[in-house]
């Protein structure tokens, strides 16, 4: 039986987005640009997917999701992703993954589903609209951090680097994983996650976290006439130019923060304290984003134009997942008793 158990030498990382809209800055500092990064590491491992059985958790439009999966694909590829150093797939071609979504489901716990934080929102939204408690609750968002503990538990993920406010999933994945292995043996790697205090969390338009649940966001790959548009709309406060400004409480400068060098960053902290302009402010954001992103945006659009290109990277991305995903799944079909038929010892 093959051991799909990362070498010693080798820290195997997975990152996943959810196929539920267009790419946008957040998406791009908080996920896209360390997994990059990361993956360029001798020493790392890593598994980065398009998660597309979750989007269905979100929403119920294929054709939303379908044009979601072709523009997250094409943003990974345009900002650099070398699939030679990467396996780089889409969930939904890796069939393994909801197989064992199943068996760990017999496994888990529903006072453990219980507690999962986008379950628990959904009923306190409910009570405090004195609706029934899981009115409108699916299946699929109760007990999705099952499948997002068989998408880590499948490649024996070492790390896997997430915000603070998805720690619980990965804990979720390393209780189901102790309490298979307690039962069957060592079959999976216990993960860890891995927060990124550096990595930034940008907020929106509104000044709340980006998010499209929001629909607070910038696109990551607008045209220029559109990104500063965007930029325009980030809401600031009635401070009048030549008043001092504090950075720390600025979506602008948060934004900026996450672009700019340490030099440049230090320096627009000064402007803010000697009371620079929003207008001035937002068109020197405007300025160092587009300067990033101008070589990326026009990759992205030759990629958009050739999804034939893109799906064919993504097959044989699946086929190199599926090359650790095959024996793995036997190994714990082998453990929990579904064998070949043959004598018993």
């Amino acid at each position: 039986m093959t051991d799909t158990t990362p070498s010693a030498d080798l820290n195997r990382v997975l990152t996943g987005i959810t196929t539920t809209g267009t790419p946008h800055l957040g998406n791009y500092v908080g996920a896209i640009k360390p997994a990059i990064a990361a993956s360029q590491n001798d020493n790392t491992d890593s598994f980065l997917f398009l998660a597309d059985y979750h989007a269905m958790i979100k929403s119920h439009e294929p054709d939303k999701i379908h044009q979601s999966s072709i523009e997250i694909a094409a943003t990974w590829l345009a900002l650099g992703l070398d699939i030679d150093k990467v396996t780089f797939y889409r969930q939904s071609d890796v069939p393994e993954i909801m197989e064992l979504s199943w068996i760990l489901t017999c496994w888990t716990a529903k006072g453990l589903m219980n507690r999962a934080h986008a379950y628990k929102a959904s009923v306190q939204a409910n009570e405090a609209a004195n609706e029934d408690p899981d009115n409108g609750v699916t299946m699929g968002l109760f007990s999705y951090p099952v499948l997002m503990a068989a998408d880590i538990l499948m490649f024996n993920g070492k790390q896997i680097p997430v915000g603070r406010d998805q720690i619980q999933h990965v804990e979720m994945a390393r209780d189901i994983a102790q309490r298979f292995n307690h039962h069957y043996g060592e079959c999976f790697v216990l993960p860890e996650a891995l927060v990124e205090d550096n990595v930034a969390v940008l907020q929106g338009l509104d000044g709340r976290k980006m998010s499209k649940s929001y629909n607070n966001t910038i696109p990551l790959f607008e045209t220029e006439k559109k990104l500063k548009k965007s930029i325009n709309k980030i809401k600031t406060n009635l401070l009048e130019p030549g008043e001092p400004k504090d950075p720390d409480t600025s979506t602008v400068f948060q934004i900026w923060k996450a672009f700019a060098s340490e030099a440049q960053t230090a320096d627009m902290r000064e402007q803010f304290k000697a009371g620079i302009a929003w207008g001035e402010a937002k068109k020197c954001l405007f300025e160092l984003v587009n300067s990033e992103l101008a070589e990326p945006r026009e990759r992205y659009l030759e990629l958009m134009a050739d999804p034939a290109k893109m799906e064919s990277i993504l097959l044989a991305g699946a086929e190199k997942a599926r090359a650790v995903t095959a024996p793995k799944i036997q190994q714990v079909r082998e453990a929990i008793g579904i064998r070949a038929m043959k004598s018993l010892p």
